[in-house]
């Protein structure tokens, strides 16, 4: 028996609101929203009291799974490990679909945004590459080709 109904999005915590948008609109993403939370609800579902984030939630042209980017205004927030590797447990990669992977990376890299190793391809269905964002954020750009 499934209780999923869908996949609405995936929670990113950062420290620089601004910049982990714009990384993510220059992707393609559309802001959908932004507002501050605070109170019993987020205090509830997140398990610390008195906290207070700011959210912005950005989706694909046309709608669909979206990122939900989040800076907390308190408590301080914690540090994680800008230079995660694959290999290190917890979330590694977002992953994105694009018409153009060499031109994606190259807009990325005029924006100073480089390749964590270098751009690889599956038999003849796939071109992949990661890019390291704003923070360490790795984005999986994967290229339909077969």
């Amino acid at each position: 028996m499934t209780h999923i109904k869908g996949f609405d999005h995936v929670g990113l915590t950062v420290e620089d609101l601004d910049a982990a948008t714009a990384f993510f609109a220059r992707l393609g993403l559309e802001v959908e929203g932004s507002t501050f939370v605070e109170g019993d609800f987020l205090d509830t579902v997140i398990g610390i009291p008195n906290s207070r984030t700011q959210i912005v939630m950005l989706r694909p042209p046309g709608g669909g799974t979206g990122i939900e980017l989040s800076s907390f205004v308190r408590p301080d927030h914690e540090a994680g490990s800008p230079a995660a590797m694959a290999n290190e447990l917890g979330l590694r990669n977002v992953c994105f679909e694009v018409d153009d992977l060499p031109a994606t990376v190259d807009a990325l890299a005029a924006d100073g945004y480089g390749l964590v190793g270098g751009i690889g391809q599956h038999e003849n269905s796939w071109r992949m590459a990661y890019v390291r964002g704003p923070e360490g954020i790795v984005v999986s750009l994967a290229e339909r080709i077969g």
